[in-house]
Order: C-alpha cells, then sequence, then structure tokens
C-alpha cells in the first residue's frame, strides 16, 4: 500500500462503527481481518479505498461520504461486514506503515491518530457540502422543519471530549469525524437521517458556543401565554385555596383533561407538573404514603414559576414549557449500558428506576417499572425483586447489562420504553468494562470542572423536566474514610475522583432495600472500587456523590438489589454540623407545604402562628425578605382577601424553593 491514508476511515473506532452498522459485524469483520481473511486495501489517486474479499466481494469506498455511500457487490442491504472489513484492514495496514510505540495490543484496532481539533464545529459547512453528504432531498425536508422552528441543546467539541454532539426533540446526532460529515451518527430512523444531520448542523452554525439555540418559526407572531397553560394555574389556584384535604374527584378530573391538553400542545413540562399534581391527589386519596405534602408545594411552586417565565420577554419559552420536543421518538436499533437501579416503595407499592446511560446521545435514560404489595403479603425487598422480569429480562441482568434494543421508545422527558413485540427486540450482555468507554460527560474525572459548568443555569423550577440530568459515572481516584451515622441511618465515605477532588459518596438507609448500605461498605472496603455512577450534586459546600451503582474489582454491585437484612457493624460517625439556613428554609417549605395542604381558605390560628414563627426564623437567619413574604401571607390570610393569598403564596413558595437550590450548591464555599 502506498504511504497515502484516509484519515476519515482512521478515526472510525469500534464504537462509531458499530453505531454505522452493529457491534456483530464489526467483531466478526475484525475476527476475518485479525485472521488475515480481510480484503487489501489499496487507495486510488481520488481517494477512493478498494478492496477485493476472499469471498470475492469487492468494495469502494469513495471519499466524502460515510460507509452507506460506498458499494460492494455482495448482496447484503446496508453496510457489510466487507466494508467494515476494509476499514478495520485499512487501520491496520496504516499502522504497519507508522513508526509506533511497540506492542500495539491484538486484533485490528484502529492505530492511534491525531485528536481530532477540539475546536471544530459542524457548522463551519456549508449547505454545499450539506447537501452533498446527505442529499437534496433530506436538505429540503430540513427546511420545512426549520420553518416551523426548532430547539436544539449543544455539547460543543472540548479538548477532553472532541466529538460535537447536538440533541434535537426527535434524536441525537454525533459527529464523529471533523469536516465528515458522511460519518455523523444518529438513533433517528434511516429516512429521516440525513434531516436530522442537516438541522444539527445549522444548530450548531447558529449557536456560536452557546449550549441551546433555537431556530426558525420566528416569522409567526407571538402567541402569547397558551389558553390550557392559563386553565391548568386556574386549577392550580383551586387546589392552593381548598387545599388537598378538600380536593375532589372533580378538581382531579379537570387536571387529568388539562393534562391531556397540555400534552396535546406540546407543553410537555407543564403536562408532567400537572400529572405529578393528579399523582399527589390520588396517592392522599388513597391514603398512600407516597402523598407528600412538601412535593405538592414544590409542584404548585412550579406550575407558577413556569406560567411566569414563559410571559417574560426575555425566556426562551421552548425551554420552560417543553414544546418542540417530540412526546416520543422511537430509536434505532439502540444499544444502552446500564448504571444500576433504584428501588422505592411504599406499604402499597415497589418500583424500579432503571438508569441506562446512552453513549451516542450522551444521556441517560431511565426504565420505570411498578408493582403493587398483595393487600396479605410482605411487601417485597430490593433484592427479592431482582428476579422480576422487566421486557422479558432478569431486573438485576438489566441493571448491571449492556442492553440493545430494537424496539426502544424514548420520551421527551427522556424516560425509556422497551418493547416485546418483536422477536429478539432487547437483548442483554453483561456489561464488562462499558463504563471506563463512555464519554464525557456521562463519564466524569473532574467533579469540579464539571460542576463549573452548571453554574448560571436557571433554577430548576424552569429548567427542562430531564430525568436523571444529574447521573453521571465518576471515576475514583481514593476511597478514604467510611463511617456511618446511625440517628441519620446514612453512610458517608470521604472519596476523591481522578482529578483529585474531594468529594463525599453518601447513602440513606431505605426499609425496601436493608442490604443496600452494608453493599456500599462491603464494596468500599475492598479497595477495588474504581468508578461509581451516582447523582452528582452540591451540598453545604460539598460535592456530594448519592451512589446508584459502583464497580468493584471489575463487577457491577448495585446496592438497592443487594442481599442482607442491614445487620453489618458499620463505623460511627461524627454529628453533622447545625446549619440554620438550611433548616430555616425547610422549615418554612413545610409552613408552605401544611397551608397549601389545608387550603388557603382554611387556614386557621395554629396555620397563622406557624407562618408569623417561621417568619421570624427567617429573619434571624438573614433572609428578611423570605421573612416579608411569609408575614405577607399570613396577614392576607387574616384579611380574607384570597386572590392576594394565592398571589403571595405563590411568591413565597417561588422563592423558598429557588433559596434552597442555591443554598443547597453554594453553602460552605470560601
Amino acid at each position: 500500500m502506498t504511504a497515502a491514508v484516509r484519515v476519515d476511515l482512521l478515526a472510525l473506532d469500534a464504537d462509531t462503527l458499530a453505531a454505522l452498522a452493529n457491534r456483530g459485524l464489526v467483531k466478526r469483520a475484525a475476527r476475518e481481518v485479525a485472521a488475515g481473511d480481510g480484503p487489501v486495501p489499496s487507495l486510488d489517486p481520488d481517494g477512493t479505498l478498494r478492496g477485493t474479499c476472499p469471498d470475492g466481494s469487492v468494495v469502494a469506498l469513495p471519499p466524502g461520504t460515510g460507509l452507506d455511500g460506498g458499494s460492494c457487490t455482495c448482496a447484503a442491504p446496508g453496510v457489510c461486514r466487507h466494508r467494515i472489513a476494509l476499514v478495520l484492514a485499512h487501520q491496520r495496514a496504516a499502522a504497519d506503515d507508522t513508526p509506533a510505540p511497540p506492542d500495539p495490543g491484538p486484533g485490528p484496532a484502529a492505530p492511534d491518530t491525531p485528536a481530532p481539533a477540539p475546536g471544530w464545529s459542524p457548522g463551519a459547512l456549508d449547505d454545499e457540502a450539506l447537501t452533498a453528504a446527505v442529499g437534496a432531498r433530506a436538505v429540503a425536508a430540513a427546511r420545512r422543519t426549520l420553518e416551523r422552528g426548532y430547539t436544539a441543546r449543544l455539547h460543543h467539541a472540548r479538548p477532553d471530549d472532541p466529538q460535537p454532539v447536538a440533541e434535537l426533540a426527535a434524536c441525537t446526532v454525533r459527529f464523529p469525524v471533523p469536516g465528515e460529515l458522511g460519518f455523523a451518527v444518529t438513533d433517528a430512523a434511516q429516512d429521516r437521517r440525513g434531516e436530522m444531520i442537516a438541522l444539527a448542523v445549522w444548530a450548531f452554525r447558529a449557536a456560536d458556543g452557546r449550549p441551546t439555540v433555537t431556530l426558525g418559526g420566528r416569522s409567526a407572531p407571538d402567541p402569547g401565554i397558551p389558553p390550557v397553560l392559563d386553565a391548568a394555574l386556574d386549577l392550580a389556584r383551586e387546589l392552593l385555596l381548598d387545599g388537598s384535604v378538600h380536593a375532589g374527584p372533580v378538581l382531579t378530573a379537570d387536571l387529568h383533561r388539562v393534562r391531556g391538553e397540555l400534552a396535546d400542545r406540546s407543553l410537555h413540562w407543564p403536562a408532567g407538573v400537572v400529572a405529578e399534581l393528579v399523582g399527589q391527589l390520588d396517592a392522599y386519596a388513597a391514603r398512600s404514603a407516597d402523598h407528600r405534602p412538601e412535593e405538592l408545594a414544590l409542584l404548585l411552586a412550579e406550575l407558577h414559576a413556569r406560567h411566569r417565565a414563559a410571559a417574560h420577554p426575555g425566556t426562551s419559552r421552548p425551554e420552560v414549557l417543553g414544546v418542540r420536543e417530540a412526546a416520543e421518538t422511537p430509536l434505532r436499533r439502540v444499544r444502552l449500558t446500564a448504571l444500576g437501579c433504584r428501588i422505592r416503595g411504599t406499604a402499597t407499592t415497589r418500583s424500579a428506576e432503571l438508569l441506562l446511560a446512552h453513549p451516542a446521545a450522551g444521556t441517560v435514560l431511565v426504565l420505570r417499572r411498578s408493582w403493587d404489595v398483595p393487600a396479605d403479603g410482605r411487601p417485597p425487598t430490593g433484592h427479592q425483586l431482582a428476579a422480576r422480569r422487566v421486557a422479558g429480562h432478569r431486573l438485576d441482568a438489566l441493571a448491571t447489562g449492556n442492553v440493545v434494543s430494537e424496539s426502544a421508545v424514548r420520551s421527551a422527558a427522556r424516560e425509556l420504553g422497551l418493547g416485546r413485540g418483536r422477536i429478539a427486540g432487547t437483548t442483554v450482555t453483561p456489561v464488562g468494562g462499558a463504563w471506563t468507554d463512555l464519554p464525557a460527560p456521562l463519564l466524569l474525572t473532574d467533579l469540579d470542572a464539571h460542576l463549573r459548568t452548571l453554574e448560571g443555569r436557571p433554577p430548576r423550577l424552569i429548567r427542562p423536566r430531564i430525568a436523571a440530568e444529574s447521573l453521571h459515572v465518576v471515576r475514583l481516584s481514593a476511597v478514604e474514610e467510611v463511617r456511618y451515622d446511625a440517628a441519620e441511618q446514612r453512610l458517608e465515605a470521604a472519596v476523591r475522583d481522578a482529578a483529585g477532588n474531594p468529594a463525599t459518596l453518601a447513602a440513606t438507609y431505605d426499609p425496601a432495600c436493608p442490604g443496600a448500605l452494608d453493599a456500599v461498605a462491603a464494596a468500599l472496603g475492598t479497595g477495588t472500587v474504581t468508578h461509581v455512577s451516582a447523582t452528582v450534586r452540591r451540598a453545604a459546600g460539598r460535592t456530594v456523590l448519592e451512589p446508584v451503582a459502583l464497580l468493584a474489582g471489575g463487577t457491577v454491585v448495585v446496592p438497592d438489589l443487594a442481599p442482607g437484612a442491614g445487620s453489618a457493624a458499620l463505623g460511627p460517625a461524627a454529628p453533622p454540623s447545625a446549619d440554620p439556613v438550611t433548616a430555616g428554609l425547610a422549615e418554612a417549605l413545610a409552613a408552605l407545604a401544611d397551608t397549601a395542604h389545608r387550603g388557603l381558605r382554611h387556614a386557621d390560628g395554629p396555620v397563622l402562628s406557624r407562618l408569623d414563627g417561621t417568619a421570624a426564623r427567617l429573619n434571624r437567619c438573614g433572609l428578611a425578605t423570605t421573612a416579608e413574604l411569609l408575614r405577607a401571607l399570613a396577614d392576607a390570610i387574616r384579611a380574607g382577601d384570597p386572590d392576594a393569598a394565592a398571589r403571595t403564596w405563590s411568591d413565597s413558595a417561588i422563592r423558598v424553593a429557588v433559596t434552597i437550590e442555591a443554598h443547597r450548591e453554594t453553602a460552605g464555599r470560601p
């Protein structure tokens, strides 16, 4: 072979090849090339790579196109193993021609190639190059979507993550090869692949470094606040005035109806809020422990916050309301990596949340299942649920495996559905070393750097309602100390990430999973934990990791599914230091929740005294504005002014919720 190489083909790693075809074809082609049964590559002057396979199939891969733009004389539809074998053979030949460090390792893996330019953007390519890559028909379809308008969330290329990614409403588009659109990877259906690539390119072109961009649809007049959102707010006001104690089936039915209308208008985030409000009312009517007054208060505050933000001229309405998000998106043969499972339960139900990383999209999807507890039976533990079957597979296998599905559906909130209607629609294999190969930001090595990227983002009340938005795999370099707080039933471990930043791994006892804390302590005690999948957040100036699963000695440990009765002896921890601001804000939320639970029309003397006392406590903590709002709420209730009381309650609840979030993330910082 000549010294010339196709740099675009050298940049294709095994994961990208698998996304462009499938992993089985890649493995088969790799075995053939390793055994010397692959094609002998040759490069034409125009850059076309050619090769003839031992079975007589002739392959040609022209430059400027993807693998599906090449040709092969075999009868297989789409990207065949011969095309992949030619790429792998070219990569191996290039490695042989290039002076390289000794012992490159067995197999036909791609050689080390120069890293893509960290600042490259698909938006740098013009429409002529775009049309050449995806075709005029796909570009025309994309222009029709542009006329309607769309929103994209973008992950720009960085030195530690050089692949740009665009997350659209219908799919995710990843660009693994700089300057080459033909190798873009997307989970969109094949007939819409080119259209999605065009939309992603235009989004990068318009973004100018911003993480979110909205394009098109600007010629239409601003419709203002959708009437159905006003209707939802009216029902929330009625609920607030009467309280969940007095809410009847008529109000619940009206909320059900409005939720459906919100979803029909693609107002997905308010629809999700109303759905959870209905769930809280249903739980209260059933006297279920799933009903939590503080949660209902936060949901009411969120609905008011989204309504106000949508009315503000400087707010991105699609971000606040979830419009232009697809309600459901079928995923084309998707490969997911399990990050563990959470088990939650009450006296009447048990539920499982499977957390699954979607490496091609850089997101985490959530698969939920729930089971009723028999009236005359004992609630099952997490370990007993491990044998339950979900989508035809054991729960514990799904929680610790690589999942490949041809019948997956993703919701706007990044929840996942797996169908069982197709033969071999979903397969599960052991997770192996997949955690270590996850791309950033799914895999974090520097927690401080990651948390800095979150500074300045909108508060949770008006952010997109993305499930598991804070879940990541964190690479650890040390586990320094493990302690147990018996009063709080909380296990804490001092750990450090790969960059040496300190963090606290914290897990709290749940009677639905009695063996969980013992499993965490045992795994940490082996000294072999290298990675943890966890919710990452700030609390009291510390970085806190709430674990879902741990990778210890190459084995994934899922604490919530672990056996045991919680009888292991754990070392005691020092009592936590008191934080009067946190305690005062918690009391304020509880007082507002109690007021909403009883109803503003039914607030009595004890309720008013609690509001007054909480206001005084907040004032002593230095939270004078929040204290004044609570006093104004008490005064409006005393004056018998329901409009002023409802307005002041929502002002107070929004402020308390946002202050709790801000204090949690910033408390203790120098």
